[in-house]
């Protein structure tokens, strides 16, 4: 069973920074996939940046530029740094890991940004 667990959400203001991590029970490299989902209040769960297992890299357009995943194989931990924040990126993020045919999903931080 694979468990994975999100920190580094929080309160900033708009052109700021945070880093966002997703710890993983699991051998990151061993799954097909990981990335980070996120849900405002009253909106769709949406892809913010997915990397498979190769490194290759699928942003939204929404985040393309000021937002970058990073895996570190050694700690079992997915990173996104997000700088020039904005307040519609204020949502509940989530881990995602893909082990096909299993899809895995943290509990959820919680990145509020103001204007």
């Amino acid at each position: 069973q694979v468990q994975l667990v999100e920190s580094g959400g929080g309160l900033v203001q708009a052109g700021g920074s945070l880093r966002l991590s997703c710890a993983a029970s699991g051998r990151v490299s061993s799954f097909n996939a990981m990335g980070w989902f996120r849900q405002a209040p009253g909106e769709q769960r949406e892809l913010v940046v997915m990397m498979d297992s190769r490194g290759i890299t699928n942003y939204a357009d929404s985040v393309r530029g000021r937002f970058t995943i990073s895996r570190d194989n050694a700690k079992n931990t997915v990173y996104l740094q997000m700088n020039s924040l904005k307040p519609e990126d204020t949502a509940v993020y989530y881990c995602n890991a893909v082990w096909a045919p299993y899809n895995y999903w943290g509990p959820g931080t919680q990145v509020t940004v103001s204007s």
